[in-house]
């Protein structure tokens, strides 16, 4: 038996994206944006408002990080997901961020988020979204593994869950992608 809930904005995994910018004074902004993803090999999309500081920021400066929040920042990255920068110019300093100048795009990295993406903006398409080039990934020492590959047990990167507006921590490995389904060729 199944439960029908209509039409929902439930994708599972939902990844937790940490949007990072300059605003027009050069200070260092961040946002919490749960709506992206993946949007070509080497290019991101995001489903921002036209209203928020960062959407401006992205179109002025032409690019953005994309940063993953973590379980060791849940309070943070939830704080930067409730409260606007277009009212709390102090934004990034009460989360507790601290920001370094992306050695690859206009826009900030946050150093306390271990992964991220640095991006240029190509368009914004017809329907407001913002399609970015990914022109590097980024991740700090402590969450890589001994091949220099991400280690999910170190990075403990969240996900929203909507039905239940929770955060969740991913990690577990249960099987081999492109291999264990050859089982049954």
């Amino acid at each position: 038996m199944r439960k029908n809930f209509g039409t929902k904005p439930w994708l599972y995994p939902l990844p937790v994206l940490m949007i990072g910018t300059y605003n027009q004074d050069g200070t260092a902004d961040v946002m919490n944006a749960a709506w992206g993803g993946l949007y070509n090999a080497d290019q991101v999309v995001l489903c921002l408002s036209a209203g928020h500081r960062t959407t401006a920021n992205i179109k002025e400066r032409g690019a953005f990080t994309v940063s993953f929040a973590d379980a060791d920042h849940v309070i943070a990255c939830d704080y930067a997901g409730i409260v606007s920068a277009n009212k709390e110019p102090r934004k990034m300093e009460k989360a507790g961020f601290h920001a370094a100048k992306s050695d690859f795009v206009d826009a900030p990295v946050i150093e306390e988020l271990p992964v991220t993406l640095e991006c240029e903006l190509i368009k914004i398409n017809e329907d407001g979204n913002i399609i970015g080039r990914i022109v590097n990934v980024s991740a700090d020492e402590r969450v890589l593994d001994e091949e220099g590959g991400i280690d999910f047990g170190k990075f403990r990167p969240i996900s929203f869950e909507p039905s239940h507006n929770a955060y969740h921590v991913l990690g577990e490995k249960v099987g081999a992608a492109f291999h264990d389904g050859a089982a049954l060729k």
